[in-house]
């Protein structure tokens, strides 16, 4: 019981019932007993998820300002996994599960669908066409105070914009270190690993810095309301994005069409990005940036009925508030604790945050002159940005509590991450050759 007489519950379940569960998952992993399937990683990692974010919601200022509970599971996991604490056949189980099953983009499947659905077909266009200048924004703040960062260290403008901007604003790992390291060997000549390694690394840094600042945005929102909306939308007195179809009720059977309906967006989304439109104007498009165009048409058109657009926002609400544990705990096995212990170096550490800041700040700025609120639009076009790809998405919006938002923080890191590749080819091809 808490202090008001009510009893704590996590999941719903009373807390000392979903501790027996923990205890049992640990002591299966511990014994090697419990299964590396789907369902033994699923236990296991909501077990170490549940006592974390409980432990982290409950510290004070850490809960406020630091990112609460989301922020402990992350550091406590890669904590864990990278001294090998948990089994290693249990690390490896559900390294298989983030990368090779690729439970992430299951995630944000139905987080993209069910945010668009639920969104107003007016506020649609509105907050869309006015999202890719505010993108330029953060890229724009990122670029200035990263350049001005590393005056006093000596570090040229040309290698700030190519070493630390570039890869921490390139949509993360998959979508932006990794094809940008490409680039790099095929303009060069060079080994991609000599450009990929530094690049992961100051990308991560900067993703701490990012959800570091989501935390802090959420609590400067709360202190001045006017520069934020309710968590949903981004356009200033524009309405909720559940304005539309609030009354309609989603059945099992619609939960079912939702479900049907998202896997199927994202299997047009692949269609175009492997055979039918794999790139445009020599840049790769990510199957998500297709799949929010897809459903965006299909949301402005209203093709989609009220109770199966009712669905979508439930399976949204249902993957945001239950399994973004999961999601955590499987960042926290990619996440080397030593590796980023030994890149931070003082001009690494403040350059990285002030590329962060820039794009905050850039973000905000554009964003709030194009009709957003400013914070919002730093979070979405500025932070979403700045992190690593889908999993620093869900742990940026997940620390400013902003999970509706999520098809604007995968617009930055897929369409945003093209324009950066873009970017990335004219500028290796200026100063590299």
């Amino acid at each position: 019981m808490n202090e008001k007489g009510f009893e704590v519950k996590t999941f719903g379940l009373p807390l000392w019932l979903a501790c027996v569960i923990a205890i049992i998952a640990i002591a299966g992993a511990a014994t090697g007993a419990l299964s590396t399937d789907l369902a033994g990683c699923f236990v296991l990692m909501l077990s170490i998820g549940f006592i974390c974010n409980e432990i982290g919601e409950r510290i004070p200022f850490w809960n406020s300002y630091i990112g609460g509970g989301l922020v402990l599971t992350f550091l406590v996991s890669a904590f864990l996994f990278t001294y090998n604490i948990i089994p290693e056949k249990y690390a490896d189980a559900m390294g298989t599960v983030m990368d090779d099953v690729d439970f992430l983009s299951f995630f944000i499947i139905f987080l993209i669908t069910g945010s668009i659905l639920s969104l107003d077909r007016k506020l649609l266009l509105r907050s869309f066409a006015g999202y890719i200048p505010a993108i330029f924004g953060g890229l724009i703040g990122a670029s200035i105070l990263g350049v001005v960062a590393g005056l006093p260290f000596g570090i040229n403008p040309v290698d700030v914009i190519i070493k630390y901007m570039l890869p921490i604003m390139g949509g993360g790992n998959g979508a932006g270190a990794v094809p940008l390291s490409q680039i790099y060997e095929t303009i060069t000549g060079d080994a991609a690993a000599n450009y990929y390694s530094f690049a992961i690394t100051i990308l991560t840094i900067a993703n701490i810095f990012a959800i570091l600042s989501a935390a802090l945005l959420d609590q400067l929102g709360k202190k001045k309301t006017t520069w934020t909306g309710d968590g949903t939308t981004l356009i200033r007195g524009g309405g909720n994005f559940s304005s539309e179809g609030t009354t309609a009720k989603a059945s099992m059977k619609d939960l079912g069409g939702a479900f049907f309906l998202a896997i199927g967006f994202y299997a047009l989304g692949r269609l175009f990005s492997s055979v039918i439109l794999p790139e445009i104007l020599g840049t790769p498009i990510h199957q998500f940036a297709y799949m929010i165009i897809f459903v965006a048409v299909a949301a402005g058109l209203g093709i989609i009925p009220d109770n199966v657009r009712a669905g979508a926002k439930k399976l949204q609400s249902f993957f945001s508030n239950n399994l973004i544990l999961i999601i955590m705990v499987g960042v926290g096995v990619d996440t080397n604790i030593i590796e980023l212990a030994n890149a931070i170096t003082p001009g690494n550490v403040i350059i990285a945050l002030a590329v962060v800041v820039g794009a905050i700040i850039g973000s905000a700025l554009v964003g709030y002159v194009v009709g957003f609120y400013p914070i919002d639009s730093a979070i979405t076009a500025g932070l979403c940005m700045a992190n690593r790809g889908g999993s620093g998405d869900l742990a940026v919006l997940g620390a400013c509590k902003r999970m509706p938002l999520m098809a604007y923080a995968q617009l930055s890191s897929r369409l945003g991450g093209g324009i950066v590749l873009i970017i990335a080819s004219i500028v290796f091809g200026a100063f590299l050759k």
